[in-house]
């Protein structure tokens, strides 16, 4: 499973957002300011960010300049400015895309999801290759096989075959899960026991790695 980072001050704008790309099958998580929004880029991993230019903090131009200091995450500008050199500006800076307000939610998913398809890797790697992802039927299979998988665990599995070899916090995670079942970091590590010992009869022993005191990774080879 994706996840989408959202950087805007505006509920009306930021609520209509995450419900399109949470029926999109996309995890979403929403801040309000741009620190932290650059708090959670350290805390965690996210496949694509949406940034509002106007934000009460810090200007969204700014977000970006120091984001791009230690990630290349891809970023989608939102913004009440209609100036082309704003425009130009977002661009250059490194931005990936930007959307006008008032926009279509539909819209900007489709630009999500094309901003995605674009930086998808041309061929899988080797590792990859032995799994088996139906994003539309919540189904995954390792090796062939199809995985039994409670909705956490999807969730889970989802996100760490998204991000071979990131690490994945044990708040991500937990923020990914989107349970009320789960509600305690600790949680996350019963949801890892089980997801290793459903995979371990299938030569999958040892894919998803402890960092100590940092998370959890899918290795990527």
């Amino acid at each position: 499973m994706q996840t989408v980072l959202i950087v805007d001050d505006e509920p009306r704008i930021a609520e209509p957002l995450m419900f399109a790309l949470q029926r999109e099958h996309f995890a979403v998580r929403h801040v309000a300011l741009g620190q932290q929004a650059l708090d959670a880029m350290v805390e965690g991993a996210f496949d694509l960010m949406v940034l509002d230019v106007g934000l009460p903090d810090i200007n969204g131009f700014e977000v970006l300049k120091r984001l791009r200091r230690d990630s290349e995450v891809p970023v989608l500008f939102l913004t009440a400015r209609q100036d082309e050199v704003d425009r130009i500006l977002g661009l250059e800076l490194g931005g990936d895309d930007y959307v006008t307000k008032p926009f279509s939610p539909r819209e900007v998913v489709a630009r999500i999801r094309a901003i995605l398809k674009r930086l998808q890797p041309s061929s899988p790697g080797p590792r990859q290759a032995d799994w088996q992802h139906d994003e539309a039927g919540a189904r995954i299979c390792f090796r062939g096989q199809p995985l039994k998988l409670t909705r956490s665990e999807y969730r889970i599995l989802s996100a760490l075959l998204d991000r071979p070899g990131q690490v994945f916090s044990r708040a991500r995670l937990l923020d990914i899960c989107d349970s009320d079942e789960d509600s305690f970091e600790r949680s996350v590590d019963t949801h890892i026991k089980t997801l290793r010992a459903k995979l371990r009869p299938l030569g999958g022993d040892g894919l998803i790695a402890t960092r100590r005191g940092l998370g959890y990774v899918l290795e990527a080879s």
